[in-house]
């Protein structure tokens, strides 16, 4: 294990408590003078990555408010590429790690592990490491040609069309989505039609559809 350092600051990402706090523990135990960042909800990580620190790791859960499946990864190397992203999920689905991976993540800690491997990770990746699970061997989805081309389209999302693609997803208007991103209504607009070009479809229904896909990619609903 490496030593402990004065400077690390860190953000866990998750919307339950007890499981922040476990995260916490472990990464104290590992290293005691880390300043840390709770977030609990995709927004709220975002702020923080936001407030000008430098921040060595996001630890990150699947599901949490504001973000479904793989999307709110995807978000946050989009937004913010320099920043290591590990994910802590309950589901540990070879085909999820290998989607984690695929989409930027540094490192996949599957929540059923104790606390020494958590630390392993953690200390693994601020070293520049990746880190999966060593007894579960990442699997690529089975996936046609259509669905790669599917992720590559939605990879291309620059982070604000990103987050208006998910805020679409969520059903909210153009004047909702100006209005939460502070932006004007034309804006809006600009954005979506640039979303359908680069997803190459017709509709707004479509592009949720899209979403979807990418979201249910396997599905994450055991993630807890």
């Amino acid at each position: 294990m490496a030593s402990a350092e004065p400077h690390h600051r860190l953000i866990i990402a998750d919307d339950h408590p007890l499981f922040r706090g476990a995260l916490r523990a472990a990464v104290s135990g590992l290293l005691p003078q880390a300043e840390i960042a709770e977030a609990g909800s995709l927004d709220e990580a975002a702020r923080h990555l936001d407030a000008g620190a430098d921040i060595d790791l996001v630890l990150l859960d699947l599901s949490m408010p504001g973000v479904r499946g793989f999307s709110g990864l995807m978000y946050l190397r989009a937004q913010y590429p320099a920043v290591p992203i590990v994910v802590v999920s309950g589901n540990d689905d070879p085909t999820v790690i290998a989607r984690c991976m695929e989409f930027g993540a540094s490192g996949f800690i599957p929540k059923t592990v104790g606390l020494d491997v958590m630390r392993e990770a953690v200390d693994r990746v601020l070293a520049g490491e990746v880190w999966t699970p060593p007894n579960i061997v990442p699997r690529r989805g089975e996936g046609d040609r259509e669905t790669e081309d599917l992720l590559a389209r939605i990879g291309s999302l620059t982070p604000q069309q990103m987050r208006v693609l998910m805020m679409l997803g969520e059903g909210l208007l153009n004047k909702q989505i100006a209005h939460e991103l502070a932006v004007s209504e034309a804006t809006v607009k600009a954005h979506v039609s640039a979303i359908l070009q680069k997803l190459r479809v017709d509709s707004r229904t479509q592009a949720v559809i899209a979403l979807s896909k990418i979201e249910g990619m396997p599905s994450v609903a055991a993630d807890g």
